[in-house]
C-alpha cells in the first residue's frame, strides 16, 4: 500500500502534472516554449545523472529510511517551486522535483516490492501501479482546477503540505525493508516446522543475484537500458507538450487533461493483465509487443484532429502504458535478482530520467522552427521500432554462463 502511495506522490514531479503548469509559466514569465523546454530538459538531465547515487543509498540504508528522507525533500522542493522568480530558480525547481519526485519516489517502491515478492512479483507490481495510475488520472484535471482556483504557486504549496502531513508519517510507521527483517519470507511462503524439510522451498533459495558490474557484462543489460530510455523519452515529450499539441488541433486544455486522465483510467486495469502475463511468459516477448504498441499509438497521434481521435489516442496510449509500467519494472529483479537491485535499478532509473530529459526539447525546437509537431513525431517512431527489435534480442541471461 505504501509503495503505491509513494508512486502516487511522485506525481507532482511527473511530466503529466508539470505539463499543466507550463503554459502558465510561459504566460507569467513571458518565456518562449523552447526556453522553458530547454530549462526542463537540462534540469531533468542533471537529475538523471545524479539519480544513480540514490540506488546505492537504497542498498546501504534501506527503503524505509530513504523513503522518509526523499518524501521530506520532495515536499521542500515543491515549496521552492511555489516561490519561482526567474530561470535559475525554475531550473533548480525542475531539478529537485525530477530528482526527488519522478526519479527517487518511483525508484524506491520499485526496489521495495521485489524484496517482498518473487513468485507473485508481477501481480504485486500491478497492485502497486494503482498508485501511479491514480496519480496520472487525478493530477492533470486536479491541477487544472487548483491553478484556476488558487493559482499555480498555491498549488505547489498544497502538494508539499500533503506530502509532509500524509506520506512521510505513514512511511515511517508502516514500511519495512525486507520480509527477513521481521522473520518472514518473500511471497508469504509458510516457514517449515523445526526439524522438518520445507516441501515447497521459496524461490529465493535458488535466485541468483548479480552485482551491477556482473550485470553490465551481459548483452541483455545494455539492450534493456535502451528499452527503458524509449518510453521515458517518448511519453515525456508528448505529455510535456500535450496542451500545445491539442491546441494546434483545435482542442482546448480540458481535452489535453482528459487525454492524460483517460490514459491512466484505461491503463489501470491493463496492469493486472500484464502482471498476470509476466508471471507466466518470457518478459522480453511482452516487452517487444509493448513497443510495437507504442508505434501504433504514435501513428494515431499523427492523425488526431478531433475530440474522438483524442479519445482513441488516450485509450491506446493507456493500454500501452499499462503493459510498460509492469514489464519495465519486473525485468530487472527477474533477470538479476534482489541483492543488488538498488544499484542496478538505480542505473536503469538514471537512464530513464536522462531519456525523459531528451524528449521535450526537440519537440519544443520543432514547434518554434516549423510551427508544429508532425515531423518530430514521425522521427520519434524510430525509437520504439529499434527498442522492439532489441527487446526480442534480450532473453534472460544464464547466471552460469557468466560465472563459470
Amino acid at each position: 500500500m505504501i509503495a503505491g502511495l509513494s508512486v502516487f506522490f511522485s506525481g507532482p514531479g511527473q511530466t503529466y502534472s508539470i505539463s499543466i503548469f507550463i503554459d502558465y509559466y510561459i504566460e507569467d514569465f513571458e518565456y518562449s516554449r523552447s526556453l522553458v523546454s530547454g530549462i526542463y530538459s537540462a534540469a531533468t538531465l542533471l537529475a538523471g545523472i545524479t539519480l544513480f547515487m540514490m540506488g546505492r543509498l537504497i542498498d546501504r540504508f534501506g527503503q524505509r529510511t530513504m523513503m522518509v528522507a526523499i518524501g521530506s525533500c520532495l515536499a521542500l522542493a515543491l515549496f521552492w517551486n511555489a516561490f519561482l522568480l526567474g530561470p535559475i530558480m525554475m531550473f533548480l525547481g525542475f531539478f529537485m522535483i525530477r530528482l526527488f519526485g519522478q526519479g527517487s519516489m518511483t525508484l524506491i517502491p520499485n526496489t521495495l516490492v521485489p524484496q517482498w515478492f518473487i513468485r507473485k512479483r508481477g501481480r504485486a507490481l500491478s497492485i502497486m501501479a494503482i498508485g501511479g495510475f491514480a496519480s496520472s488520472a487525478l493530477l492533470p484535471p486536479l491541477n487544472t482546477w487548483l491553478i484556476e482556483s488558487f493559482g499555480w504557486r498555491a498549488t505547489w504549496g498544497l502538494w508539499g503540505s500533503a506530502l509532509l502531513i500524509l506520506f512521510v508519517p505513514l512511511t515511517l510507521f508502516f514500511v519495512r525493508n525486507k520480509p527477513e527483517h521481521i522473520g518472514e519470507v518473500p511471497d508469504g511462503t509458510p516457514k517449515p516446522v523445526k526439524g522438518e524439510e520445507m516441501k515447497n522451498p521459496n524461490v529465493e533459495v535458488n535466485e541468483k543475484s548479480w552485482t551491477l558490474k556482473e550485470a553490465m557484462a551481459t548483452k541483455a543489460f545494455w539492450f534493456l537500458l535502451f528499452c527503458v530510455t524509449v518510453p521515458a523519452l517518448v511519453n515525456t515529450a508528448i505529455t510535456f507538450h500535450m496542451v500545445s499539441i491539442m491546441d494546434l488541433r483545435g482542442l482546448d486544455t480540458g481535452v489535453a487533461a482528459m487525454v492524460l486522465t483517460l490514459m491512466a483510467v484505461v491503463g489501470f486495469p491493463v496492469t493486472f493483465v500484464s502482471g498476470y502475463l509476466v508471471d507466466r511468459f518470457k518478459v522480453h516477448y511482452i516487452l517487444a509487443i509493448t513497443f510495437f504498441g507504442h508505434i501504433f499509438t504514435l501513428v494515431i497521434l499523427l492523425f488526431t484532429n478531433s475530440w474522438w481521435m483524442a479519445v482513441a489516442f488516450g485509450m491506446f496510449w493507456g493500454f500501452v502504458n499499462g503493459f510498460e509500467r509492469i514489464v519495465l519494472n519486473i525485468v530487472w529483479p527477474n533477470y538479476f535478482g534482489r541483492e543488488h537491485l538498488g544499484s542496478i535499478k538505480g542505473l536503469a532509473q538514471t537512464v530513464m530520467v536522462v531519456g525523459s530529459a531528451l524528449g521535450p526539447l526537440p519537440f519544443g525546437l520543432f514547434f518554434d522552427w516549423l510551427g508544429g509537431y508532425q515531423e518530430v513525431i514521425l522521427l520519434t517512431i524510430l525509437f520504439p521500432v529499434t527498442a522492439g527489435i532489441l527487446a526480442l534480442l534480450s532473453p534472460q541471461p544464464e547466471y552460469e554462463d557468466y560465472h563459470a
